[in-house]
């Protein structure tokens, strides 16, 4: 029978595509489903007859590992639940998005485990198992309605170019699917990068729409301070961090992204591009530090998103974060670890600043081991 066709953008209600694809996928079908990369051809995981279908459609050869697309970041312990921080770091900043994690499967408790045996075989045929969340809210929205993960491959016979548009993935499958949704030509039109990542280190297996230079970015330690409108503690706080873990790696301050740490500073209520006060600038100046070019910045998402280690100067500052961005309660802390609060000395005279200073400088040593040890992370 040949394939169903769906013109996504003919669609003014999508969500009656989506229940469709919902119920194909559910009865065992195979739909070809748009991604920000490629076309792909997907299955649900938890059919072992619908796995094997999609095996034969694609032709692909034995030995060669199929992806599971997971619904999101927060979902991936639950296949590898020892995930690693730097395994982590890539999960919350990659995804949704055209890169594909290569990760350990040795743990017990994996959901791998719950698979069909012939599905495992084809998913985890080694120790490994590869993750992804595509970008695409089609697929997404799919996902949130069936149990379990889809499998899922680029739509077309192995061997063959993989497929930018719908039109490619029907010549290549023809009636060996069940459905087809076109949402025209993949955002980027080219494969997902397939990062192999350990514990401490990663290997890009495959570059793909990521290039070698973004991932070595995105392995990078972040760490951000945060006050209210990003003039004087926050940025006193990265400059001071980054000259004292400059110290303590053994090299310049300018040489710490090379190593692998990212500092930076934001407010909760700043504008974009003001200067640091005139007071912050000074007393910094006093200890041989120049903040004089520092430019503000909100925080946002993606700054919330990337950063592994957020450190706040006030509890309000901390609760203001955490409940806009829940999912990163556990990485957001008072700089002070004794529980007190970094002075504001916004309207004050020069020594308040210096005693601020005093404050950020005392946290900060105590923080210092913390600091190291997620960098060696």
């Amino acid at each position: 029978m040949p394939a169903t066709i769906i013109d996504v953008r003919a669609h003014e209600d999508v969500r009656d595509v989506v229940h469709r694809a919902v119920q194909a996928i559910s009865e065992g079908g195979l739909v070809v489903f748009p991604t920000e990369t490629v076309y792909g051809l997907a299955a649900r995981a938890l059919d072992a007859e619908a796995v094997g279908r999609l095996v034969e459609a694609k032709g692909r050869r034995a030995g060669h590992a199929l992806t599971l697309a997971i619904k999101s970041a927060a979902e991936a312990r639950d296949y590898v639940p020892d995930l690693s921080p730097l395994a982590d770091r890539f999960a919350r900043r990659c995804w949704p998005g055209p890169i594909t994690l290569v990760l350990d499967n040795s743990h017990p408790e994996s959901l791998v485990g719950q698979l069909p045996p012939g599905v495992r075989e084809l998913v985890a045929p080694e120790s490994t198992i590869g993750l992804r969340v595509p970008g695409h809210q089609l697929i997404l929205d799919v996902m949130q309605m069936i149990p379990g993960p889809l499998v899922l491959t680029s739509a077309n016979r192995s061997g063959q170019p993989a497929p930018v548009t719908a039109h490619q993935a029907m010549e290549s499958l023809g009636d060996r699917v069940e459905m087809v949704l076109d949402d025209g030509p993949a955002r980027f039109g080219q494969a997902s990068s397939v990062v192999r990542v350990g514990r401490k280190r990663y290997e890009l297996l495959r570059v793909g729409v990521v290039p070698e230079k973004a991932i070595r970015r995105l392995a990078n330690l972040m760490i951000l301070f945060v006050c209210t409108g990003n003039t004087c503690r926050s940025p006193m706080a990265e400059a001071i961090c980054r000259e004292l873990l400059a110290v303590r790696l053994g090299c310049g301050p300018a040489e710490l992204e090379n190593r692998g740490v990212v500092i930076t500073s934001a407010g909760v209520a700043a504008m974009s591009g003001a200067r640091p006060t005139p007071e912050a600038v000074e007393v910094m100046a006093e200890r041989g530090l120049d903040m004089a070019d520092h430019q503000t910045q909100p925080v946002t998402e993606p700054l919330v998103r990337f950063a592994d280690m957020i450190f706040t100067m006030t509890e309000s500052h901390r609760q203001a974060i955490v409940m806009q961005w829940p999912q990163a309660a556990s990485r957001t802390q008072l700089l002070r670890s004794d529980g007190g609060e970094i002075c504001d000395p916004i309207g004050g005279a020069i020594d308040r600043y210096r005693r601020c200073i005093e404050q950020i400088d005392t946290a900060l040593r105590a923080r210092l081991d913390e600091v190291v040890a997620a960098v060696d992370n």
